[in-house]
């Protein structure tokens, strides 16, 4: 069977030198800049703006005044080629903007699979981002900002450049994050920002065991709520809980090289 034709509204602009799989809607207003390739079965609803050079993965939802793919914010920036990697399955509501890398950088953004990005969710250059991920309304992230998979940055959250949001974790709504926040962590800023035990909630809702949960709040307790020092609980980590999830908290906290929140 043929694949479902594409649809492309006629105050669409799109570039020639751009490429469009089949199964794309193509709503009103929007536009498609040179260098843009676009996979099957993605939808920009209206006034949707996609510049180049970017590769759109299938199945990606582009709500109205989405402006992906655009020139970063960045002063030593000066109009070098440059990238936009975007994975599968991911929604960008409205207003989300996200810009392509930088020469100084990486040289491209990059987001994976199957995240929710909310309105005014703002992605600076050079980010990369996992997949399932959600970035509630607002959350904006400086240049060079690592998320890894599962984690949820709550509204009008900011994350500052080279910062590492870890693996299943939490940050809590109007957080400022200037450090590593610990992969299984509940991080939130209040008069300052600290870890505050394991995000129990959502490891529960993911699916992991009541004895993969309890290894990682022992963790925790040794980490935030003991005397040791960070180096002091890495050690006791390693030595009195050997499992998966304590090692990859163990090998995030020796990678830092911005501090992590405890």
């Amino acid at each position: 069977m043929s694949a479902p034709p594409t649809r492309i509204h006629p105050t669409a602009v799109i570039s020639p030198d751009s490429g469009i799989e089949p199964d794309v809607h193509v709503g009103p207003w929007c536009r498609i800049g040179p260098g843009v390739r676009i996979g099957a079965g993605c939808r920009l609803d209206s006034h949707v703006v996609i510049e180049g050079p970017a590769e759109i993965g299938p199945n990606n939802r582009f709500f109205p005044f989405a402006t992906v793919g655009l020139d970063p914010q960045d002063l030593k920036f000066h109009g070098e080629e440059t990238f936009l990697r975007v994975g599968s399955d991911n929604v960008f509501r409205e207003y989300v903007n996200v810009h392509r890398g930088t020469a100084s950088g990486s040289g491209e953004t990059r987001i994976g699979d199957r995240n929710l990005l909310m309105v005014y969710v703002h992605i600076a250059h050079d980010c990369t981002l996992g997949s399932d991920i959600i970035m509630a309304n607002a959350a904006t992230l400086a240049g060079h900002v690592v998320i890894e998979d599962h984690a949820t940055l709550g509204a009008f959250s900011g994350v500052h450049q080279f910062c590492r949001i870890g693996f299943h974790s939490y940050v809590g709504g109007y957080s400022v994050i200037t450090k590593d926040v610990l992969p299984f962590s509940k991080t939130v800023s209040r008069r300052d920002t600290k870890a505050y035990g394991a995000n129990t909630v959502g490891l529960r809702r993911k699916g992991f065991s009541p004895e993969q949960i309890g290894s990682i709040e022992r963790s925790f307790r040794l980490l935030t709520h003991s005397k040791l020092n960070t180096s002091q609980a890495v050690e006791a980590i390693r030595r009195e809980i050997p499992c998966a999830e304590s090692r990859l908290l163990v090998d995030f906290i020796e990678s830092s090289n911005r501090g992590v929140y405890r």
